[in-house]
């Protein structure tokens, strides 16, 4: 079930504000869009098989995502007991990436209802961006194969700029491409949540995507169970800030 809560920004006549003005949206794409994780799991496990090294699980692997390649690559070494090692790191991550990258969508699978949801947030006259700490390339190929991509004004990935979520400029990046001042984030995560906040936008949090936090430990403005909620839940809280 939705729910809408002002919590966690500085005055709700600022949330009322940027709601007002709100016509941009901006999604994440792993863990709220669609469920990468089991097509990253084998494309680790596929880099791994090269090294001679046994799998890990698809727990664990799911569980390293959210910070963008660098930091799933030092999760893998660091579960693995390897040291850290830069030169080592780069080599293992481009090696994951050309595995990720020649199949990115085997396994993978979208939430329930969000493709549906795009295509009506976008009938409502929406600008939709997608910031995402997966690489530009695969990410492109994901909207792609999903037949999405349409719908994305904006994309901006975890290697467009040299920070990447939680920091804020991939946000802020993003909300310039789409032309506009303000917008809401729709992410499923710790990063996500620390990112919106970071960049003063509101937040909506989607529960089924890859959280390990409680809901009421993040800072969110509004949170979904089903896709199928959430043009309504931004139709609602748009209503709600305009009177």
């Amino acid at each position: 079930m939705s729910q809408v809560q002002a919590c966690c920004y500085s005055t709700e006549a600022v949330v009322d504000t940027i709601l007002c003005r709100m016509t941009a949206l901006i999604f994440d794409l792993d863990g709220t869009l669609v469920d990468s994780a089991p097509d990253i799991h084998a494309a680790v496990a596929r880099m791994l098989v090269e090294e001679g090294a046994a799998p890990l699980s698809l727990q664990q692997v799911r569980s390293f995502m959210g910070n963008g390649v660098p930091a799933l690559i030092a999760r893998v070494m660091a579960a693995r007991g390897e040291p850290t090692d830069e030169a080592r790191a780069a080599d293992l991550a481009l090696r994951f990436l050309r595995q990720y990258e020649a199949v990115p969508v085997e396994l993978t699978t979208a939430f329930p209802g969000a493709m549906e949801a795009l295509a009506a947030l976008a009938a409502a006259g929406h600008r939709i961006g997608l910031c995402t700490n997966k690489p530009a390339r695969a990410a492109h190929q994901v909207l792609a194969a999903f037949g999405i991509d349409h719908f994305f004004t904006a994309v901006h990935g975890g290697d467009t700029l040299a920070e990447r979520k939680p920091h804020p400029a991939p946000l802020h990046a993003t909300l310039r491409a789409l032309g506009g001042e303000f917008a809401v984030y729709i992410g499923d995560s710790e990063v996500d949540a620390a990112a919106a906040l970071a960049a003063g936008m509101p937040f909506l949090l989607y529960t089924g995507g890859y959280r390990k936090t409680p809901i009421e430990d993040l800072p969110h403005l509004g949170a979904f169970d089903h896709f199928n909620e959430l043009p309504g839940l931004i139709a609602t809280l748009a209503h709600s800030a305009s009177h």
